[in-house]
């Protein structure tokens, strides 16, 4: 099963924020997750994000593969990927 990190948009219309999360990269974007490892809140001023780096190295070192938006929310997070 090939999984990702990757974001699930949530809020309403308009008001987005996203809850980053570990999912098979078959599912669809805001459909069945394995687990929650974090969010990220674009609306507030600065940007908001809560990344459980414990859960997160845990998922990298079994071989899950952040999206492109995640690797640069990492790395904004000054969270490093070994």
């Amino acid at each position: 099963m090939p999984v990702r990190i990757r974001l699930k948009r949530m809020g309403a219309k308009k008001k987005p924020f996203y809850r980053i999360v570990v999912a098979d990269s078959r599912a669809p974007r805001d459909g069945r997750f394995i687990e929650e490892i974090g969010y990220y809140n674009p609306t507030t001023d600065p940007s908001t994000i809560k990344i459980d780096t414990e859960k997160a190295r845990d998922w990298l070192s079994k071989g899950a593969q952040p999206s492109d938006t995640v690797k640069a929310l990492f790395a904004k997070a000054e969270f490093q990927i070994k």
